[in-house]
């Protein structure tokens, strides 16, 4: 699985996640996102990702999210990401 995919997995996490607090909001963006590669996802495996939102402001939201080769302990990345939310 491509770096490109596993950002992308983990950038749609924390809109749905976003999304599940405040509601559906137009034009919300990512304003940055920070990844950490940590090991090689297993090929014969799913993605989990596990997301906690860190902070839900009227206008910021700042998100972590944690990626899993199914049935794996360790993490195949971490990110953290910042979202502007208009008003």
């Amino acid at each position: 699985m491509s770096g490109p995919v596993l950002m992308t997995v983990a950038d749609v996490t924390l809109y749905v996640a976003i999304f599940g607090e405040i509601g559906i909001i137009p034009l919300i963006v990512t304003t940055n996102l920070n990844i950490n590669f940590m090991r090689k996802p297993s090929a014969d495996r799913a993605i989990v990702g596990v997301c906690n939102l860190m902070k839900m402001a009227k206008s910021l939201a700042v998100g972590e999210v944690s990626l899993y080769s199914e049935g794996i302990e360790e993490p195949v990345t971490h990110v953290v990401s910042t979202y502007s939310i208009p008003r």
